[in-house]
């Protein structure tokens, strides 16, 4: 049924498609009856994971960038997500990057965007959020930035404005320092401005009381000694937990001809291509961190086997998104029978 769903959605352009699919899921899941054929059952209770403190129902989550306004994230929760995470979202609401900005490479199973964290703004998204249903076991994760015009000597700010906006409404943050289709935002990965923006964070975060868990999101292309420095600040704040990993800039081993790769562009490529390097970032850390800081791991899942790999390589959870749009909801459902199956 997905697969016949989504030869007719992939007529459309890309950025078209995932807002006519998110208005399909809300609009099925409202029909009684027809919302059951995809709304997932309830979790075996052998899927549950205990985490930062929080209790997820399973571990398959649903990575920052689908849900970037908080207008779907209940939807997404009853198609069997154990966790989504909203945003990018950024202190003023901003257009993003010029379209065309998000393109499908079919032959590698990929898609290559330049979105440039394009959001209604936090104050919007806080008041979607706070119409989320409290009876629902769904953790929320939000995605934080900055907006493009804000200079990095600045950008502590911005991130502040979002964490405290946020705050009551979400379960975990994600500092995302590693798209990058913002100009010179992966810089704030640098080791000096990454530990004065996460020393700030976590500042704010126990002036507040109940301090949330802060995550850093990082980049797949980071070499081994700009990991070693993530490790360091990782265990000198400590961190509560790490993203590994955004999408690429390498365009390496693609299927896809270099003409099409070049009429493209710029952009972050996401998809089954990083499969491999995301897990060799999650092994990387996890060799060097252990169980102490525990990662979520998210870049080419496509396949139960691409998540028991991540698991394996030393990630606690999981998040689907390029995967999620070429293989649909029984993704999600093979993971956790999979995982059932092992015990």
């Amino acid at each position: 049924m997905y697969r016949f769903s989504r030869s007719i959605l992939f007529l459309l352009t890309p950025e078209r498609a995932h807002y006519v699919s998110i208005a399909l899921i809300k609009g099925v899941q409202r029909i009684p009856f027809v919302n059951k054929l995809i709304n997932s059952k309830p979790d075996d209770a052998i899927l549950r994971t205990k985490l930062f403190g929080l209790d997820f129902s399973n571990p398959i989550g649903l990575a920052a960038g689908f849900d970037k306004d908080a207008q779907c994230f209940q939807s997404m929760g009853k198609l069997g997500f154990g966790f989504v995470e909203i945003g990018t979202v950024t202190p003023i609401p901003q257009d993003g990057n010029p379209k065309p900005r998000l393109f499908r490479l079919k032959s590698d199973q990929a898609i290559i965007n330049r979105m440039g964290f394009n959001n209604d703004g936090v104050i919007n998204v806080a008041a979607r959020l706070a119409l989320r249903d409290t009876s629902s076991n769904l953790i929320i994760g939000g995605n934080i930035g900055k907006n493009k015009w804000t200079p990095n000597e600045k950008a502590t700010d911005d991130y502040l404005k979002v964490f405290n906006e946020l705050y009551e409404h979400v379960d975990y943050f994600a500092v995302n320092v590693s798209s990058p289709n913002t100009e010179n935002l992966r810089s704030l990965q640098d080791k000096e401005p990454l530990l004065k923006l996460l020393s700030a964070l976590k500042t704010r975060n126990m002036e507040l009381g109940s301090p949330k868990p802060i995550l850093l999101k990082i980049a797949p292309d980071l070499t081994n000694d700009q990991l070693d420095d993530i490790v360091e600040i990782a265990r000198t704040l400590p961190l509560d937990g790490i993203i590994a990993t955004n999408t690429t800039i390498s365009r390496n081993g693609l299927k896809a001809s270099s003409e099409i790769i070049s009429s493209i562009g710029a952009g972050g490529l996401s998809g089954k291509p990083l499969t491999a390097r995301s897990t060799d970032v999650i092994r990387y850390l996890h060799d060097r961190l252990g169980e102490a800081i525990p990662i979520i791991g998210v870049g080419g899942i496509h396949t139960k086997e691409d998540a028991l790999e991540k698991l394996d390589a030393g990630a606690s959870l999981v998040q689907l998104y390029t995967g999620f749009i070429y293989e649909g909801p029984s993704l999600i459902e093979d993971i956790k029978q999979a995982l059932i199956d092992r015990g």
